[in-house]
């Protein structure tokens, strides 16, 4: 089987833009004008193809990634059923919502390109930021689309500056409009120096004109600076432009398509999605600027045999290599495998290696993505996106190569999640049921993590923000038929000592018959870090977190009460000295004691143990410990004293500041009980343009006003 497309005419690209700047109703039109479609789906009226979960219908918000494959031939070839003059786009439309941020960030690894889209009133927004940023870590060429110029308050300039101002100044414009607001008609396209306006029911015939004569000046003058700017990137190009000879548009082209591969230029397009104008010319510079497969960089990774750097070609020809960057449960097929191929073919039925794991997977069926439909396929090419059916080991991040010549790529790094809620399911039906859900949803989703609470035996959920976990608890109850209690975000704290002490515990019982006598003296320290290198004695047991030393001689208390004394003491540490919290970092060390011939018994001295441990610890200064966070907080610079007083009012020590592009970011230490709900806190105090990452650093000491209401909470 060939390849029904050569690869310099593949472009797998992105639409990403902040939440509600019409992203998805761009990717509409586009699957509407490529054929992928007979009917445009609208984000307002739930029926939308690439949103198809149903949470997404409700809230009109884009949740998970969709691929879809689609072909398109430029505007303006006559014949548009000939496949010679075909391309095939391969497209992935990403969700704008902050929480959902591992979705694009997966994506834009494994795309060549993205159309980023903005909101013509609004400019951009603090969304468009962030995955402009993480488009700038991975290198994605782009092309800027400033959309709903038909809305009322729609600035084209001001639009364009704002992409200027916090974006980038590479940014240029390729168009301008046609009239703004409700007098907005169609685009100027500046190179071409034509007008296009848009007929038909859908946009679908672009009609070519001249230019309005209120517009000539402007256009001549934005002209101007387009073409500089593309000269510029070209010293023949230059020279020759400044001897007064301007190149012919076919190499101006050539020119901007190299710049625009190298992330030099960023062309801005305009017009408005829901009226169905510009869309096309999108399209058209997508074919014209993008880059295909065989304009990137090989993928480069390590040969895990030998650690030694290794790469691959984009072709047909090199051994098989991809990354799969997405799982998803489907109602029909089961667990699909979203993978990109850098290099090499696949077949359906044929194995293929995970070298992250080092595991051999049986590929039953491959399918290409219409969103929710799908069409089978035997074979894919390098350079193309598809899923697959029935591997078992493979995760996102994970990569798949020929066994022969293996290669492992380099994983994509989600951030930590940040909120945490207890979760029990309603009844026992649902507690299997619960476990099953979590461990696919936990697959799907790599910032969404499941723990138990090893003191409560309670599972923990933890993710990105509260819409986060608020649509997984959804998706389980809907997806899964599982119904569960959901708990308030909490902090794990711990106990431990400062000081010393010295105490005995003595359990004498007489009853009747035989009694119960244990006695015990011990003495309790701070647990001090190991020394590198240090041996560690016969009669001493060590963990992390505590130390047990045998100190008795001459057998006054005998050896096989011994194991005893040490479960008291642990069990004794399970409890807590002030609030209940597990005690950690303590030496006890059991150097005196007594027995009773008859009436000794391990339950004796595991009580007595028990005893003198909860005396020793409230003689040696017990305290109560918090976990700590490392937060980064990203914010334009104008919010910066805002932020900077609510983290010290968080209890927080700031570490210091640093540029991050056109924001500030700020490094603080602060107690994770200060930060629940902070992220809403931190988005209503920079109206939206400020986020923020955190991980879990060290514990520390509470302050004894802190202490003592915690305490009186767990009364």
């Amino acid at each position: 089987m060939n390849r029904d497309y050569p690869l310099e005419r593949v472009r797998n690209f992105g639409i990403i833009a902040h939440i509600d700047a019409g992203k998805t109703t761009t990717s509409e039109r586009v699957l509407f004008y490529t054929g992928a479609q007979h009917k445009i789906g609208e984000v307002h009226e739930g029926e939308t193809t690439t949103d198809w979960m149903e949470q997404e219908r409700e809230r009109g918000i884009t949740i998970t990634a969709a691929a879809i494959t689609c072909f398109w031939t430029k505007t303006g070839e006559p014949d548009k059923k000939d496949t010679a003059k075909k391309y095939r786009f391969n497209i992935i439309d990403t969700p704008g919502h902050i929480d959902f941020t591992a979705e694009v960030k997966r994506s834009m690894r494994v795309l060549d390109g993205a159309i980023v889209v903005f909101d013509g009133v609004a400019g951009v927004e603090p969304q468009s930021e962030t995955n402009w940023r993480y488009a700038d870590e991975a290198k994605v060429p782009r092309v800027c689309f400033i959309n709903k110029l038909d809305r009322t308050g729609a600035s084209f300039e001001n639009s364009y500056k704002s992409i200027l101002d916090r974006l980038s100044p590479k940014a240029i414009r390729m168009q301008i409009p046609i009239g703004e607001e409700s007098a907005h008609e169609g685009v100027v396209d500046l190179l071409a120096m034509k007008a296009y306006a848009f007929g038909g029911d859908m946009g679908e015939n672009v009609i070519e004109g001249e230019i309005p004569e209120n517009l000539a000046a402007a256009a001549k003058k934005h002209r101007g600076e387009l073409v500089e700017r593309i000269v510029e990137q070209d010293d023949a190009a230059m020279s020759a432009y400044l001897e007064g000879k301007e190149p012919p548009v076919e190499e101006l082209k050539a020119i901007l398509r190299k710049a625009v591969i190298a992330n030099e230029i960023f062309p801005v397009y305009c017009g408005s999605a829901l009226k169905n104008r510009g869309v096309q010319l999108v399209l058209d510079a997508v074919v014209d600027y993008l880059p295909s497969p065989l304009d990137l960089p090989p993928a480069t990774g390590t040969n895990p045999k030998t650690g030694e750097p290794a790469e691959r070609h984009a072709s047909d020809d090199e051994p098989f290599c991809a990354l799969a960057f997405k799982l998803q449960t489907d109602p029909f097929v089961g667990a699909l495998t979203f993978f990109r191929v850098y290099s090499g073919t696949l077949s359906a039925g044929s194995y293929v290696y995970n070298s992250t794991v080092g595991a051999k997977e049986r590929v039953g069926r491959i399918v290409r993505l219409q969103a929710d439909k799908r069409e089978e396929v035997q074979q894919v090419f390098a350079g193309e996106i598809a899923a697959a059916v029935g591997l078992k080991e493979t995760k996102t991040s994970h990569t798949l190569c020929d066994e022969a010549n293996p290669i492992v790529l380099e994983e994509i790094k989600f951030p930590e999640p940040v909120v945490s809620l207890r979760i029990e399911p309603k009844t026992k039906a649902d507690q299997e049921k619960m476990g099953i859900a979590l461990r696919k949803l936990a697959d799907e989703d790599p910032t969404f993590r499941v723990t138990t609470d090893e003191e409560t035996a309670e599972t923990i959920i933890s993710g990105m923000g509260e819409l986060h976990l608020e649509i997984l608890v959804d998706r389980m109850k809907r997806e899964f038929n599982v119904t569960a209690d959901v708990g308030k975000p909490q902090v794990a704290y711990r106990e431990t000592i400062l000081g010393s002490a010295e105490t005995e515990g003595k359990y004498i019982k007489q009853t009747g018959g035989r009694g119960q006598y244990g006695h015990v003296k011990i003495r309790m320290k701070k647990l001090e870090p190991l020394v590198e290198g240090a041996k560690i004695a016969k009669n001493v047991t060590r963990e992390d977190h505590f130390e047990f030393i045998n100190n008795i001689k001459g057998g006054v208390v005998p050896q096989e009460y011994i194991p005893a004394v040490e479960k008291g003491v642990r069990e004794a540490m399970a409890r807590g000295i002030l609030a209940g919290f597990p005690v950690v970092d303590v030496s006890v060390d059991l150097y005196d004691g007594s027995y009773h011939e008859v009436d000794s018994s391990e339950i004796a001295f595991k009580i007595a143990a028990s005893m003198a441990f909860r005396d020793a610890a409230q003689k040696a200064k017990p305290v109560i410990l918090e976990p700590i966070m490392r937060v980064e907080v990203v914010v334009p610079e104008q919010f910066m004293g805002d932020i900077t007083g609510s983290l010290s009012g968080k209890r927080g020590a700031i570490e210091g500041m640093e540029d991050r592009g056109m924001n500030k970011a700020v490094h603080a230490k602060v107690p994770l009980s200060e930060m629940f709900g902070y992220t809403t806190t931190l988005r209503s105090m920079t109206e939206g343009r400020g986020s923020m990452t955190m991980e879990f650093d060290h514990y520390d000491v509470v302050p004894t006003n802190v202490a003592a209401d915690i305490i009186a909470s767990r009364k």
